[in-house]
This record gives structure tokens, sequence and C-alpha cells, in this order.
């Protein structure tokens, strides 16, 4: 049931029919509610799953958010949640769906004209439960803005949890240490850094701090089991399996942003193409049925004809050229991008 306010030309509070009725920033909103049968179209599976991505960050750091995203928000009808949703599906997103993921170095938890934190890191303290954060204090830096407190966040991504502080450590200090659950310590961490001041008037943009235990390594049983419950330990061990079996060398890991997908370096050895062909192949085949990846890309230089060959052999697909996207041996070197898909390895084997 719904309630009138200020009469029958006024707003309304509460439910009426398919309609529900609230107050947002001093306006009356009206909206329509229930779930439409129509088919989703690509547009909205797309736009569905920038949402998802973008709230697993968002939604368990809202306390930080809403600190963050206040003053953005003075003025306008938006709310702070709203305004770091909508920022972060515009900046902080990569991919094409179904394989879109966030780029952890593009969030945004904190938006304001306050100078930013200037080459913040972390590192992990010997006691495992601190994260300790450093930056550099500008030469030029204005003594007003010596007494800004730090905003300290921290992200576990497989978790999807946060921990945070809203005012910490005076900015002309140059660290801060951040306090987490010891029973997470060994946990992949994403970092963030912002600063407020004194009165809680101003606040900075965040700035990406890095990030702790990418790649964590435990001990997998070589039993041939279907589930594997430690990705990234099982990635390492692929790596080493294919590093004995081929000539020249060779990077295996998963992304940053998603784990999900993995990463491929290879540079292959005159040859060798036999040998490399059937170990990968090998590697790819695990990957997608045990680790649970559901895309690899590689990266190779645009000069290496033998490996780019042996990769359109395996169903890889040129994705794009990257000029002087890496130095080795000295100089620049152009490389192509290469993907496959879970769905493309599975119809071509």
């Amino acid at each position: 049931m719904g309630k009138l306010i200020n009469g029958v030309f006024g707003g309304f509070h509460g439910r009426i029919g398919n309609l529900v009725g609230y107050t947002l920033k001093g306006k009356y909103i009206v909206r329509k509610i229930g779930r439409s049968t129509k088919p989703l179209t690509p547009g909205r599976k797309s736009n569905c799953q920038k949402m998802t991505v973008v709230n697993e960050i968002l939604s368990p750091s809202l306390a930080v958010i809403r600190a963050g995203f206040r003053l953005a928000v003075i003025g306008t009808d938006k709310n702070e949640y709203n305004e770091a949703v909508s920022y972060n599906k515009m900046n902080a997103i990569q991919g094409e769906y179904p394989n879109i993921s966030l780029d952890y170095t593009k969030v945004l938890v904190s938006m304001g004209d306050l100078p930013v934190a200037v080459n913040p890191v972390i590192n992990q303290t010997a006691k495992a439960d601190e994260i300790e954060f450093n930056w550099e204090i500008a030469a030029d830096l204005p003594i007003q803005r010596h007494n800004d407190r730090a905003m300290l966040m921290v992200y576990f991504p497989e978790l999807k949890l946060t921990f945070y502080h809203l005012s910490g450590s005076k900015r002309v200090e140059g660290k801060d240490v951040l306090h987490i659950d010891s029973d997470y310590a060994g946990e992949r961490m994403e970092a963030y850094i912002s600063f407020i001041n004194d009165d809680g008037q101003r606040v900075s943009n965040s700035v990406y701090a890095g990030s702790l235990n990418l790649d964590r390594k435990k001990q997998i049983p070589d039993n041939g089991n279907a589930e594997i419950d430690d990705i990234p330990g099982f990635i390492y061990k692929l790596q080493d399996k294919l590093m004995q079996k081929i000539a020249g060398n060779c990077e295996l890991r998963l992304s940053q942003h998603d784990t999900r997908i993995a990463e491929l370096r290879l540079n292959s050895s005159p040859g060798k193409q036999m040998d490399i062909k059937t170990s990968l192949s090998s590697t790819l085949s695990l990957l997608f049925k045990k680790a649970k990846v559901n895309r690899v890309v590689a990266n190779i230089s645009t000069d290496n004809q033998e490996t780019i060959s042996l990769l359109k052999q395996l169903g890889f697909r040129k994705e794009g050229r990257f000029i002087e996207n890496r130095f080795l041996n000295g100089k620049w070197v152009n490389e192509y991008q290469f993907a496959i898909l879970k769905s493309q390895w599975d119809l071509l084997n």
C-alpha cells in the first residue's frame, strides 16, 4: 500500500500495483517494478555483466564509496553509489561480452579535487595482517595539505570483501598501516588510497596502490582430479611442465584482472615446433577442462612467424597489433595479440 504525500497532487511512498514511489534528494520518484519477459538483447546482456563486475568491488566497499563520492554528488539528485557505478562502468571495464572484466588499476573509490597520492606502493609486513602503504611527499606540497588524512582500502577479489579505514595518517607522514583479518593474509589483494581534509569537506581521487599475492603458489596434488581448488598453483604446475618439454622460454599466468583469463608468452626455438605444438595443446586442454579458464591470450613478436603459424594451427585468432609493446634484448618489440576461447577450443577438439 502506498502513502500519499501532500495530498492527491503530491508524490507517494510505497507500492501501488506495479509502481513504487519514494523520495530521493528531496524529489519524488516513481518507478515501475516487475520482470520483463522479453529476451535480453546483446546490449542489455553486456550492460548486465558490466553491472555485475562493477558491483562486485563497490558493494562490499559501500562505506568507502559514501565517504569518497559524497562531495561529488552534492547539488545533484544522484547518490554516491550510483555515481561510483556510473564512473567505473564507463572507465574501469575491459573486454567485450561475455568476457567483460574489471581493470583494477582504473577503479575509482573516491572522487574529488584534493591532490592525489604520489607514487603509492604497498607491502605486507612481517605480521602478515598489516598492509603498509607508502607514498611520496611532494617538495612543493602546500602546508595546508600536510594534515590531510589518508583513506585506505584493500579489496579481496576472490573473497568479495573489503577492509578499510577512512581517516588515517597525515599526508605529510608518508605512510600508514591498514589491518586485515589474519585469516586472509595469503589472499589476493587490490589496494587504493585517497585523502580527505580535516573537516571532511574535500577529498581526492583515489589512486591504485598495487596488488599483493597475485602469484600465490600452493602444493597441488598430482592426482588428475577434475576439480582444482587452487587455480594459481595449478597454473604454476602447468607452466613448470610446459617449460620442461619445450625449448626456449614460456610464461603462463592468470590475468591480474580476471582469473578466468590466462596469459601466455612463448618464445620458441627453431626446429621444435612439433614438440611445442603437442605440449601446448595438452596444456590448453588442461586449462579449459580443469582450471575453468574461459580465454587464453598470447602476445607474440610480429617477427616470430614460426610461433604465429603454430598459434593459428591451434585455433588462435589474431585480435590486434601493439607497437613497441615490450622491451626485449635492448630494443622495443612490436607484438600481435592472439586469443582463443574455451568454446572455440571445444569445437576444434
